[in-house]
């Protein structure tokens, strides 16, 4: 819908649709999954984006200028990075706006348009609406779209939030609304949005602007409950709601409490005070502070950025192996899995890593033995039409005797109080000296039992219509499709790895982030093992033999799930292994046992807690108890720091150095002539890993509105989101002990293809194109032809000639618990 036309309009559902594009689109805790917190801007050009959420809503896209100076001084800006910019941006003026940047000064306040109108109630009538309603209202959705907290559950079935509250009002004994007029306008069966309004605001042209106001007051409740109207699935038990019904609920609150205040004799605040809802979402030009802080962050980007290119520019081209690699392991493009891979390539050379989407192509529901629900596994945007059920004869889960529901009854509660309460306090002290696993924990492990069985050949259709398992030429395609992705047709190992991810946790509400992302949040143990099922199967290899992928009989696949809290591995299905292979995998555990002790140390380097001068196997032991912590609230940083996404063979950035801030896709071009697996590549690296940067930068940026802020007071509502104690609103965006470390830059991708193949494949897509075409994203190619850089730029190439020296290092080990800062870029001899 075109914004300027919204005034015009003024249909409550135009401007019920426009409120929802805007509103915060995070899922439920189950289903957190990184994304664009600014989605609704992308259609902008990123730093007219950034101008329109700042005047609009507030929020802060960039660093205040001090920093930018305080980085300048420190070097993290590089004076020649930033004087190309200015040149690039100013030309002539370069050196008058270099003063600007330096030395001018600028008022640094925020006054969004949003919020005007409704400031009003507390400036002029003298009246704090939302102290008055907020907590009511809060407590209400908390209750009615609890997922398992509340004791009771909320006492009526309905058809929808409306409708339930009018039942509980028809049945209690008290009133959920006061004043009559209140009590009038929620009885009548013909109540819409404008009756309300027209109450409340009066004025017609002001109705939209009001709203907005109104919602984003508190947009975290408002977000989720316009992810749930459009995604109803995403609580496993559904409760029908509706942002509508929301809006009409909050206003009868606020009718409520103006008419039992001031009585009835009020005037509508739209009358007092007509706000135009066009205004709202008139562009903004750019101001000259605008322009400063835009050149500090283009200039803060690309300092590191120029590293990066510099380093790949100083890697000389090796040596292709004539025989095959001991073993092949393919790991998820996440970039915690940068370090693990570069580790294991230094403890055993001769190996091969790969990176693809941890979901392995294969894209399915999971429904674990016991489980009442199933769960998707596989990218956010993909519905799959396929069902993986688990067949465990023995499951057992830890349990602990506090959650129990007895013990928050009345009688049995005070009991469990005065005899596990003191346990309780004796367990807390030993969980703070002895950190250990509980029933607390979230673990990656437990999401599917290894012992059981997974239903992975065809057996039909399920009641709900989705096809349980894979037929033959299904299996055929997707393993043919992940091999071809990364260019592995040849020279297969005796064993080929594929190590899914995902975390422990016992002290972090939004671990469904900690997991794999392109298994929508969840750990990647199911598709490792179905991926390895397939691949291994006779059947599918005669198929896949047909199409030209030739897989030796004494290769085998073997799936295996990296816990990147612990750093630890589990390995399916070895009971399958020749027992030569057998033989091999023994040996290669303990290469996997080795490269993980590594990366726990370079991980450790970032923890203050802990001790660093021990033997790393005992440092190895010391990161798996934070794990377990109760006390820890940062058990690891995720995706903080990350800053690329490589799109290329493992051999053009051999040796260098990315200190975990890269996601890695492997990628031959040489094999991918007419750009279809690059395709695929970009349609799915875009938005995932551009959706996981954006939200680490932009809760980075603006920690208190588009973060979460400390995770210190959040409490769990209803088990779908959190808030600062049982009043607040819920908290959207990435707490600060997830961001506290990260460098606040956009992703820059970098891929290696002829570039004007790249643009036609880029193109194809009007999804993918937009990330790039608006610089959310920053795309350079490499032409294989002639090595040199192309930035995208204007919708066009235009030539990228780095200017940093890389250094040269014999081995790594001496810089990693050297500076808890991040480290430059390496390029390291020894690999």
């Amino acid at each position: 819908m075109n914004h300027q036309t919204l005034g015009d309009l003024m249909s409550m559902e135009d401007v019920l649709h426009e409120l929802k594009h805007f509103l915060p689109a995070q899922a439920p805790l189950k289903d957190f999954v990184h994304h664009n917190t600014l989605h609704a801007f992308q259609h902008l050009p990123f730093h007219q984006g950034l101008k329109q959420a700042k005047t609009q809503l507030g929020y802060q896209g960039y660093l205040p200028l001090t920093s930018y100076r305080q980085l300048y001084q420190e070097g993290k800006i590089k004076e020649e990075v930033l004087s190309r910019i200015l040149s690039e941006n100013f030309g002539d003026q370069a050196g008058h706006w270099a003063s600007k940047l330096l030395e001018q000064s600028y008022e640094e306040g925020i006054s969004p348009k949003v919020g005007k109108l409704r400031a009003h109630w507390k400036n002029d009538y003298h009246f704090n609406l939302d102290k008055v309603t907020h907590p009511f209202l809060f407590r209400l959705l908390s209750a009615y779209l609890d997922q398992g907290i509340s004791i009771w559950s909320f006492p009526v079935e309905a058809t929808g939030f409306l409708d339930a509250l009018r039942k509980i009002q028809k049945d209690s004994i008290s009133s959920l609304l006061k004043s009559a007029r209140a009590l009038e306008l929620f009885q009548n069966p013909d109540l819409d949005l404008e009756m309300v309004l027209s109450v409340l605001v009066g004025n017609p042209a002001s109705y939209g602007w009001y709203l907005f106001d109104q919602q984003f007051a508190h947009p975290g409740w408002s977000g989720m409950v316009s992810v749930l109207e459009s995604q109803p699935e995403s609580l496993l038990d559904r409760r029908p709601i509706t942002l509508q019904d929301l809006v009409i609920f909050e206003c009868l609150l606020e009718i409520d409490a103006l008419d039992r205040k001031f009585g009835e004799n009020w005037a509508p605040i739209g009358v007092r005070f007509p706000y135009d809802t066009q205004e709202i979402f008139e562009n903004s030009p750019f101001e000259e502070f605008d322009l400063v802080l835009q050149s500090w962050q283009e200039a803060y980007e690309w300092s590191y950025y120029d590293e990066v290119l510099a380093g790949i520019r100083s890697v000389e081209e090796a040596r292709k192996p004539k025989n095959a690699p001991s073993f092949q392991a393919l790991f998820c493009i996440d970039d915690r899995e940068c370090s693990t891979r570069r580790h294991l390539e230094f403890v055993d050379p001769t190996c091969a890593t790969y990176g693809t989407p941890g979901f392995f192509n294969v894209e399915f529901y999971f429904q674990p033995e016991f489980g009442k629900f199933h769960t998707k596994s596989c990218p956010a945007p993909v519905t799959p039409k396929y069902l993986i059920k688990e067949k465990a004869n023995h499951k057992k889960l830890a349990k602990d005797v506090h959650f129990h529901q007895n013990s928050h009854s009345l009688v049995r509660g005070w009991v469990s109080a005065q005899t596990l309460g003191f346990w309780s306090a004796l367990k807390l002290v030993g969980n703070v000296l002895s950190p250990s696993s509980s029933a607390l924990e979230v673990s990656s492990f437990k999401h599917m039992d290894p012992k059981g069985s997974l239903s992975i050949d065809y057996e039909g259709v399920d009641a709900s219509g989705l096809q349980i398992g894979f037929k033959v030429d299904e299996m055929a395609d997707r393993v043919e499709g992940l091999l071809k992705s990364i260019g592995l047709l040849d020279k297969f190992s005796p064993l080929v790895y594929l190590i899914g991810h995902g975390a422990s946790s016992i002290n972090n509400t939004h671990y469904a982030g900690y997991d794999c992302g392109a298994c929508c949040g969840r750990p990647g143990s199911v598709n490792a093992r179905v991926a390895a099922y397939m691949a291994n199967k006779l059947e599918v290899r005669k198929v896949l033999a047909d199409r030209g992928i030739l897989i030796p009989e004494s290769t085998q696949f073997i799936g295996g799930l990296h816990d990147t809290t612990k750093d630890e591995i589990a390995y399916y299905d070895e009971e399958v292994l020749t027992s030569e292979n057998r033989l091999l995998h023994e040996e290669n555990k303990l290469k996997f046992s080795k490269t993980l002790e590594i990366n726990a140390l370079e991980r450790s380097r970032r923890f203050d807690t802990l001790t660093k001068n021990k033997a790393e196997s005992k440092l190895h032991e010391a990161v798996k108890k934070r794990a377990f912590s109760l006390f820890e609230p940062r058990p690891e940083y995720n995706h903080a720091t990350n800053a690329l996404c490589i799109v290329s063979r493992k051999s053009t950035i051999k040796g260098l150095f990315f200190d975990r801030r890269a996601f890695l896709n492997s990628y031959d071009f040489r094999k991918d002539t007419e750009g279809l697996a690059l395709t695929k590549i970009l349609g799915a690296a875009a938005p995932v890993c551009g959706g996981i940067n954006l939200e680490y930068y932009f809760s980075r940026m603006d920690p208190d509105k588009l973060g979460a802020g400390t995770k210190l007071p959040h409490n769990v509502m209803g088990l779908i989101g959190v808030a600062n104690g049982a009043d607040g609103d819920l908290r959207t965006g990435l707490p600060y002990q997830m961001v506290e470390i990260h460098d606040p830059i956009r992703l820059l991708m970098i891929v290696e293809q002829d570039p004007e193949l790249l643009l036609h494949v880029i193109r194809t897509n009007p999804n993918t194109y937009e990330w790039f075409k608006n610089t959310w994203v920053h795309l350079v190619v490499i032409d294989p032809a002639t090595g040199e850089f192309y930035k995208f730029k204007d919708e066009t190439w235009v030539p990228y000639h780095p200017i940093s020296s890389i250094d040269h290092i014999d081995h790594l080990q001496d810089k990693l618990l050297g500076s808890k800062e991040n480290l430059p870029v390496y390029l390291i001899d020894s690999l």
